[in-house]
C-alpha cells in the first residue's frame, strides 16, 4: 500500500476538511477576534487530521503488507486467510471476512469436483476389471481352438490386455500410496515376469533378450515395477529396427547407495532433440508421428510418475539410429519413501 494511493483515496476528506476550515475562517473574520485564534484553530484542525490519517495509514499499511508477504511465500495461494489476522479497521475485517467466505465456497466445489473424480475412477477401475473377464474367456476358447486366425486374434486380445492394464494404473497413479507394498523384491524374478508377459510379441517380431547380473533384491512394489518393464519393452518392441536383428538387454548394477536395472535396444532411438520431452504426456515425436507407430504418448509419462511416486529415478539415453537406454534407479539402504 503506497502513501501516494493512500492520499489519493482521502482526497474527498482532504477537501471536506480545507472547505470546514475555509468556512471558519470566513465566519471568524466577522467577529472581533485575535489573530492567534485563527491561526490557532485550523493548524490544530489540520495537525489532528494528518496525525488520524497517519495513524490509520500504517495500520492499514502494515495489514497488507502482511497479506502480500504470506502470498508470496505460499504455494497454495488460497490459504493465505489462514495466516492473517483479523485487523481493527472496518475495510481489514470486510477483507477477512470476504475470504472465509470464499474459501468455504472453494472448498465445497473441490470437494464436489473431488467426489466426482472418484466416481469416475471407481468406474473406471471397475469396467476394467469387468472387462478382463471376457478377454480370458476369448483366450480360453481360442487356446482350444488353434489355428492361424486364432492365433491373430488372441495376438490383438494381448493388445487389448495391455491397452486395459495400463488405463488401469493411469486411473490409480495419483493414488500409489494407497495401493502399494514396499518389500524386498528380486530384480531377476521382476525382469522374468515381465518377459514371461510379453513372449509372444517377443518371440513373433524375433527379438531376442538378454538377460544377466539381475541377481539383485530392491526395495520396492514388484507389481509397479512390472508394468514400467512392460511399458519399456513395448516401446523396444514397437521402435525396433525392422531390416536387421532386434535384441533387447537387461542387466543391473550395483552400488553403494543404488541398484541401476538397465533396459537397453539396438531399436531406431530418439532425434537428440526430442530426448528431453519423451516424459511429457502425450509427446509422441518424430518416430510416433511419421513412422506410423500408432504412439499415444502416454507409456512414458506413465513410467515417470509412476517411478516418481515410488522414488524410483528414471533416466533415458537415446543415440537415433542406434537404440535407446532406460535406467531405473533404486535407492538402498532405506525404504522408499512414498511421494504424497
Amino acid at each position: 500500500m503506497g502513501l501516494k494511493d493512500f492520499l489519493k483515496d482521502k482526497l474527498v476528506t482532504i477537501g471536506l476538511l480545507l472547505f470546514a476550515i475555509f468556512t471558519i475562517e470566513v465566519f471568524l473574520a466577522i467577529y472581533p477576534i485575535g489573530n492567534f485564534i485563527k491561526f490557532y484553530i485550523p493548524i490544530i484542525l489540520i495537525l489532528f487530521y494528518l496525525i488520524g490519517i497517519t495513524i490509520e495509514y500504517l495500520s492499514k499499511r502494515k495489514f497488507y503488507q502482511n497479506v502480500f508477504y504470506n502470498l508470496d511465500g505460499l504455494e497454495e495461494k488460497y490459504l493465505v486467510n489462514e495466516l492473517i489476522k483479523t485487523p481493527n479497521f472496518i475495510e481489514g475485517k470486510i477483507l477477512k471476512k470476504v475470504l472465509e467466505q470464499t474459501d468455504k465456497a472453494m472448498l465445497e466445489k473441490v470437494n464436489e469436483y473431488k467426489y466426482l473424480q472418484e466416481d469416475y475412477k471407481e468406474y473406471i477401475e471397475l469396467w476394467i476389471h469387468e472387462i478382463k473377464t471376457p478377454i480370458a474367456a476369448s483366450k480360453m476358447v481360442i487356446e482350444n481352438n488353434k489355428n492361424p486366425i486364432t492365433k491373430s486374434i488372441n495376438e490383438e486380445l494381448d493388445k487389448i490386455e495391455d491397452y486395459t492394464e495400463q488405463a488401469l494404473f493411469y486411473a490409480r497413479s495419483n493414488t500409489v500410496e494407497k495401493d502399494y507394498y514396499i518389500k524386498k523384491s528380486n530384480l531377476k524374478e521382476i525382469v522374468n515376469e515381465c518377459v514371461k508377459k510379453n513372449k509372444n510379441i517377443l518371440i513373433q517380431e524375433k527379438i531376442s533378450i538378454n538377460i544377466h547380473d539381475l541377481d539383485v533384491s530392491v526395495n520396492t512394489d514388484s507389481k509397479w515395477i512390472v508394468f514400467i518393464l512392460n511399458q519399456l519393452i513395448q516401446n523396444s518392441v514397437k521402435y525396433r529396427k525392422e531390416e536387421s536383428h532386434s535384441e533387447i538387454e537387461l542387466y543391473a548394477k550395483s552400488g553403494k547407495e543404488n541398484v541401476i536395472l538397465q533396459v537397453k535396444d539396438n531399436g531406431i532411438g530418439i532425434k537428440k532433440g526430442e530426448i528431453t520431452r519423451v516424459f511429457e504426456k502425450g509427446f509422441t515425436g518424430t518416430n510416433g508421428r511419421l513412422l506410423n507407430k500408432k504412439s499415444t504418448g502416454i507409456g512414458l509419462y506413465l513410467c515417470k510418475k509412476l517411478c516418481d511416486k515410488l522414488g524410483v529415478a528414471i533416466e533415458l539415453n537415446s543415440v537415433q539410429g542406434e537404440g535407446t537406454e532406460v535406467k531405473l534407479v533404486f535407492p538402498q539402504g532405506s525404504y522408499t519413501i512414498l511421494e504424497k
